[in-house]
C-alpha cells in the first residue's frame, strides 16, 4: 500500500501533465481572464496588510506579458513580466521585471509555480539584459537561478535619487546572456512608480 505522500506526489505529477502554459499581452486578456487572475491574486496573497494584493500591485503587473498556467481550463497560476529600466552602478539595463506571481490556494505546493517560472525565466533570458523582482521568498527563486542583490537599493524620482533601505536584501536578479558582468554589491536603482516602487 502506498503512503499518503506518494499518493500526493503521483496526483501532482498527473496534474502537471494536464497543465497548459500560455503567454499573452495585457491587451489580449479577456474580461473573464482578468477577473479570474485578479480573484486568484487577491486570494493567494491573503489579508495580511504587508502581503495583501493592492490595486497599485495590479497596475504594476499590467502592460507587459502575462503567463497563465491552466489546469483543465482553469487558471491556477499567474505571473507577469513588465519592462523596466534598472540601473546597476549607474548603468541602465533593460529589465524584465516579474510581478504578481501566485498559485491558487487549492493548488499550492504541487509544482505549478516552479513550472510557470521556468517559462518566465526562459522568456526573460531571451529578451532582456536582466531579470528582477522583489520578494521575501528567496528560497523559491534562488533554486531557479535567481540571485539576491547585496548592494544598496535606490529609486530614481523627479526630485532625484533616494534610498529604499527597506528593500535591501529583498531584490533578486536573474542574469541573462545580455547581462554585463554584475557586481551584486553595487548600488541598484529602479524608476519611480506609484505604490511599492520595487
Amino acid at each position: 500500500m502506498r503512503d499518503g505522500s506518494a499518493d500526493e506526489a503521483a496526483k501532482a505529477a498527473k496534474a502537471a501533465g494536464r497543465a497548459r502554459i500560455s503567454r499573452l499581452p495585457t491587451e489580449a486578456l479577456t474580461p473573464a481572464q482578468v477577473s479570474a487572475i485578479r480573484t486568484l491574486l487577491w486570494a493567494a496573497f491573503g489579508d495580511d496588510e504587508d502581503e495583501a494584493m493592492t490595486e497599485d500591485d495590479w497596475q504594476h503587473a499590467v502592460g507587459g506579458s502575462h503567463f497563465l498556467l491552466e489546469l483543465d481550463g482553469e487558471i491556477v497560476a499567474h505571473a507577469s513580466v513588465v519592462e523596466r529600466e534598472l540601473h546597476v552602478d549607474g548603468r541602465p539595463l533593460r529589465t524584465g521585471y516579474v510581478e504578481a506571481v501566485a498559485t491558487a490556494v487549492a493548488h499550492q505546493g504541487r509544482g505549478f509555480g516552479s513550472q510557470l517560472m521556468a517559462e518566465v525565466d526562459a522568456y526573460i533570458r531571451e529578451r532582456f539584459e536582466l531579470g528582477a523582482l522583489g520578494t521575501g521568498r528567496h528560497s523559491f527563486y534562488e533554486r531557479l537561478g535567481w540571485l539576491t542583490w547585496q548592494g544598496p537599493s535606490w529609486v530614481r524620482t523627479p526630485e532625484g535619487s533616494r534610498r529604499t533601505p527597506d528593500e535591501d536584501g529583498y531584490i533578486l536578479v536573474l542574469p541573462t546572456r545580455a547581462s554585463p558582468e554584475l557586481d551584486l554589491a553595487a548600488p541598484i536603482s529602479c524608476d519611480w512608480r506609484a505604490g511599492d516602487v520595487w
